[in-house]
């Protein structure tokens, strides 16, 4: 069980680092079409460059926050062996919804379905918490 669940880990890194090419894949290709300059990265001043960069400079942002608590959540679990079945179910499909969220900011960026992706993969975090606190105490 715990090797599956490293593996989810795993791919959630994986994820930050396919958004981070992304991000710099956008962002350069607004340098060479001249929508902003090196000097706009000083104090990443964005504005200029579109919304297709900014997207993407606010998922990669994105990757840095509610995803930390799934690690520690894993890392937790891992130390008080609270790793099972269910426990590692519930890594997957946080971070399938976590890709699903990405995908859609990424490219539709329709309001609806992203938020409803955060949302059920912030819930599923939440019970991946709560299991924690039930194998504890």
């Amino acid at each position: 069980m715990e090797r599956w669940l490293i593996v989810a880990m795993f791919t959630q890194v994986l994820l930050t680092f396919i958004v981070m090419y992304i991000m710099g894949k956008r962002r350069f290709r607004a340098a060479k079409q001249k929508t902003i300059e090196m000097k706009d990265f000083l104090l990443m001043e964005l504005e200029k460059a579109g919304d297709n960069v900014r997207v993407a400079d606010r998922n990669f942002i994105n990757q840095f926050e509610m995803p930390v608590l799934f690690f520690i959540a894993c890392l937790t679990a891992l130390q008080v062996n609270a790793v099972g079945t269910v426990f590692v179910a519930l890594a997957w499909v946080y971070v399938a919804l976590r890709i699903i969220h990405s995908v859609i900011h990424l490219t539709s960026n329709t309001l609806k379905a992203r938020y409803y992706s955060f949302v059920v993969s912030s819930f599923i975090m939440l019970i991946m918490w709560v299991l924690i606190l039930v194998r504890i105490f």
